[in-house]
């Protein structure tokens, strides 16, 4: 497809049909409305299904449906809609049916406001639905990551038959940028528990409900061995100039756009600050938040909200580190000398100091 200026709401969908996505239900809701109207566009002519649903509720039991038939199928919306998708969520990940959900963040609670925010960390991370259950997060941070991270999201579904989120704020979601794409399309793989309505498969039973409560025990405990999988083998992160910093500056999405430009100015300045950026959220990069705490003095944690993914830093650092936490709600997006400012205030509390600044080097 070659490189394309493009959003990156609309980045999505043209990364999910590369990647076998052939459904799509959903219902519009600001700042994600992209997404439905692209899929609405795109996925027709790839020989895939559009439908608008009347309601988020009805469009997270299609994508059931569509799942339980071995069809690669993805739905969109944003915080008010991912909570009435809550319960055809927990059904899904109960019946181990594979699917991408993008979140496109906006400002909440209730209705909020349609401006950035990040404050769908808790639903989604740990799970609004009922029930022992995780959903795979994948954070991208630039239009680019919401094409290779959607690719990526459709893979891990079918690998851990398990919903898969694309967790953005409405800027990246809404932001242009140049995006490459796969060379080529991917043919999506058959499964041998799909119901595809043939003679072969009839035999096939899609349910999360299990009567008996020790046949439930063992069908939890086999999820809670798969997240468990997933937490070995899954768990993706960005780290910037951490090798000698004693401040770690911890955010995803926009704000870690915004961390990178904070890190490139203080250090200019001689101060030790690095980068940690989680790029999966769950599973949550625990190891390298433990690694960078044996040599970091203070780990500093920035969110569009008051303070949700701090609560996951505080449990990796356990206890060895302070963790200072900077926040901003409302839709409100943090410019980088505040961020700046509020870092040299966290160091002074903390009695780390600058040392001397890093020269530009002049080549010939």
């Amino acid at each position: 497809m070659g490189k394309q200026l493009i959003k990156g709401n609309e980045a999505i969908v043209k990364s999910a049909i590369l990647a076998g996505c052939r459904a799509f239900y959903g219902y519009p809701i600001t700042p994600a409305s992209e997404i439905t109207e692209a899929a609405a566009k795109y996925m027709p002519p790839a020989g895939g299904v559009f439908l608008q649903a009347e309601s988020e509720t009805a469009a997270i039991n299609m994508i059931y449906g569509a799942a339980s038939a071995g069809v690669r199928a993805m739905t969109s919306s944003s915080g008010p809609g991912i909570s009435l998708m809550q319960e055809g969520l927990s059904y899904l990940a109960g019946a181990e049916l594979p699917c991408v959900v993008a979140d496109i963040m906006r400002g909440g609670p209730g209705l909020g406001n349609i401006a950035p925010e990040q404050a769908d960390y808790r639903q989604v991370v740990k799970g609004g639905g009922h029930g022992s259950y995780r959903t795979i997060v994948l954070a991208p941070d630039s239009a680019q990551e919401m094409a290779d991270l959607t690719a990526l999201a459709f893979e891990l579904a079918d690998k851990y038959r398990n919903p898969v989120f694309v967790l953005a704020d409405g800027m990246i979601g809404q932001m242009m940028e140049p995006v490459e794409f796969l060379p080529q399309a991917v043919a999506p793989p058959r499964h041998d528990w799909a119901v595809e309505g043939t003679a072969e498969t009839r035999k096939n039973l899609i349910t999360s409900i299990f009567l008996e409560a020790d046949e439930l025990e063992a069908h939890v405990l086999k999820l809670e061995e798969k997240y468990r999988r997933c937490e070995r083998e899954e768990v993706r992160s960005e780290e910037i100039r951490t090798g000698d910093a004693e401040v770690v500056l911890m955010g995803y999405g926009i704000v870690a756009r915004l961390l990178k430009s904070v890190v490139e100015e203080m250090r200019a300045e001689g101060w030790p600050v690095g980068l940690l950026r989680p790029v999966t959220l769950y599973p949550f990069p625990v190891e390298a938040v433990k690694r960078l705490a044996g040599q970091a003095s203070l780990f500093a944690v920035v969110e569009m909200s008051t303070g949700q993914m701090v609560d996951d830093v505080r449990l990796a650092v356990e206890g060895r580190r302070p963790v200072e936490f900077y926040g901003r709600s409302g839709g409100n997006v943090p410019s980088t000398e505040e961020i700046i400012r509020q870092v040299k205030g966290m160091c002074a509390r903390h009695g780390v100091m600058a040392q001397e600044p890093e020269l530009e080097v002049a080549h010939v």
